[in-house]
């Protein structure tokens, strides 16, 4: 079993950041991670400065990338590199693609319940009309655990993820060392590289959990939460 954070910022790729990969690795390690997948804002890790760092904090660090498309925010795992064009998610589809990577729908129903005027959502979906969504046809997975996400949009991303036939993922979206942790997967097999995480994410040998922090590794999917209603416009 392995205790893994897909969804982490340092200040090393992300100028939105605070946190210091030290500090990540520090945290990471308090908290009971076994890995941490860091997915800086446009850039991924030089592969070499990220096989030091790991080797001398004896920590799996999986470098990967957040990428802003026309259809949402996506992490994908794979690229050495920013492309041109992939900013749109077709593009990045093709790319990832070509290098047997991996793509996932980043926080994908983030403010969607909140205020219509101010929020950005056109409406409020429901899941009939949410898994038609366009990014779901080109994704591999999505999230159904965010950190900074409330417990309404990661269950409705958890009823997506389910419709759709997929286990969905999770990640804190930690910005510093609070909430690091908070949402993440259990993977079956142990892995040290890139390529063998994405070999076990596609293979399904996982499931998202969301109470690392409570010191457990219950899957997402059997926590409950009294008085939730998870479907849009309930």
């Amino acid at each position: 079993m392995m205790k893994i954070d897909l969804h982490v910022h340092t200040n090393w790729g992300s100028s939105d950041s605070g946190l210091s990969p030290r500090d990540l690795v520090l945290q990471a390690k308090k908290v009971g991670l076994d890995a941490v997948c860091v997915t800086e804002h446009g850039t991924v890790w030089d592969k070499y400065q990220l096989t030091r760092f790991a080797a001398e904090y004896d920590l799996v660090i999986i470098p990967g990338m957040e990428v802003a498309t026309d259809l949402g925010h996506i992490t994908c795992f794979g690229l050495e590199g920013y492309l041109s064009g992939i900013h749109r998610a077709e593009t990045l589809r093709r790319v990832i693609t070509n290098v047997d990577g991996l793509m996932i729908a980043a926080h994908p129903f983030r403010r969607m319940f909140d205020n219509q005027k101010v929020n950005g959502w056109a409406k409020l979906y429901s899941l009939e009309e949410a898994v038609k969504m366009p990014i779901f046809s080109l994704v591999d997975e999505l999230e159904v655990v965010n950190g900074a996400n409330n417990a309404r949009e990661n269950l409705f991303a958890l009823s997506v993820a389910q419709k759709l036939g997929k286990n969905g993922v999770g990640g804190s979206d930690a910005h510093s060392t609070n909430g690091l942790g908070a949402g993440g997967i259990v993977l079956e097999r142990w892995v040290t590289t890139v390529e063998e995480f994405i070999e076990e994410v596609k293979a399904g040998r996982y499931y998202p959990c969301g109470s690392f922090l409570r010191g457990e590794t219950v899957p997402f999917s059997d926590e409950t939460f009294e008085d939730l209603q998870v479907h849009g416009g309930a």
